[in-house]
Parts: C-alpha cells; structure tokens; sequence
C-alpha cells in the first residue's frame, strides 16, 4: 500500500464519510462533546500540584479500573502487579477506542481518546507524590503512614527513577492535555462533518 493510500485508510477510519445522520443521535453526540468540554477544560487548566483531576468524580471512575489491573496483573510478579494498576485505568479507555474505531463509530472512539487522555492525567499527581508521598490513598492512608503502598514509590524505588518522580508526573500530564485537546479537535471535526449531512437538512 502507497503513502496515498494508507493516508486514505487512515482518513477513512478517523474522518469517514457520513451517511444521513439522524437529527436525534447528532444532539445525543453534540451534547455529549459539551459535557467533555466542561469537564475537560478545567483539568487543563489546572496544575499536577492542585490534584483537581484526583478530586473530580471522574477519578472514582477510573479507580475500580485500576484496581482490576492490580488483579489482572499480580500474577506476573510484584512489580507487574503494583504498575498493572495503572495500567489498568489506561488499557480500559484503549480498548474503549479501539473497539469503536473497529466498530466504524470514530466519534465514540474519539470520546475513548479523552477518557485515555483524562485517565493519564489522573495519573500525573500519583506519580508526582512517590517521594512526598502526601495523597490520601485508597484505605484513607498516604504513602508516608504504610510502607510499600504507594504504587509509584514502588515502581521508581525499583527502577531507581524516584528522583525524577514530579517530571514524569508532569509529563504524563502534560502528555494528557495533548491528547485531550486531540480528541476535542478530533470530536469537533466529526461533528461538523455529520451537521452538514443531516437527514432532512
């Protein structure tokens, strides 16, 4: 397959053409966008130090994913076990988009792409926090009162990262807004295309 091609293949799965879209599910899908925006924006606006991402509800959404990952992981050895954690909540929102990409549905993956982007910024403050160790956790503990808790204080300990611990946190957050900011120009796209072909329009 060419450049042009697989250019068009791409094009095809991320910016199809759209059929007839019913007015019905145009709404359902434009107020959804709103809903990710007025959630979204003021994430991005805020810092890794602020944890507004670990006190909004959606952390209480990502958190039994990322329990389950320290479940689906454990039996791959204490260090898969404490990072499946995390890749739990990160690995729910990808098969997310992949399924509705396979499914031919881009905005729903588009949705997938800001839940990935919003579940990685999730993570920035944990990250940030191995060494301080200040974040109430899950139990109603921090990672200063039980040793070995702290997910992030194990991984870096074991990689021997810990230093570099408020970077990566700031990256993975920073790497989350970019992504975030995708999937609104990605959603914003898709839903001009599906206004100009409305069924009925």
């Amino acid at each position: 397959m060419g450049e042009d091609g697989l250019f068009a293949t791409i094009k095809s799965w991320l910016l199809p053409e759209e059929e007839k879209v019913n007015l019905f599910f145009f709404a359902g899908r434009a107020l959804l966008y709103v809903l990710l925006v007025w959630w979204g924006v003021p994430l991005i606006r805020a810092t890794v130090e602020s944890n507004a991402v670990g006190e909004h509800f959606l952390h209480n959404v990502n958190l039994p994913f990322h329990e389950a990952g320290h479940l689906f992981f454990s039996p791959f050895g204490r260090f898969m076990h404490v990072l499946g954690g995390s890749l739990g909540q990160l690995l729910m929102p990808l098969i997310c988009l992949g399924t509705f990409l396979y499914q031919q549905n881009p905005f729903g993956a588009s949705v997938g792409l800001w839940w990935f982007a919003e579940s990685l910024m999730d993570l920035g403050p944990y990250i940030a926090d191995a060494r301080a160790g200040q974040l109430i956790l899950l139990g109603g503990v921090t990672g200063q009162d039980v040793e070995d808790y702290h997910d992030w204080e194990v991984l870096l300990s074991r990689l021997g990262w810990m230093q570099h611990d408020v970077t990566l946190g700031h990256a993975a957050y920073n790497t989350g807004i970019l992504l975030m900011a995708l999937a609104f120009l990605w959603g914003a796209a898709l839903l001009y295309r599906q206004y100009k072909n409305l069924a009925g329009v």
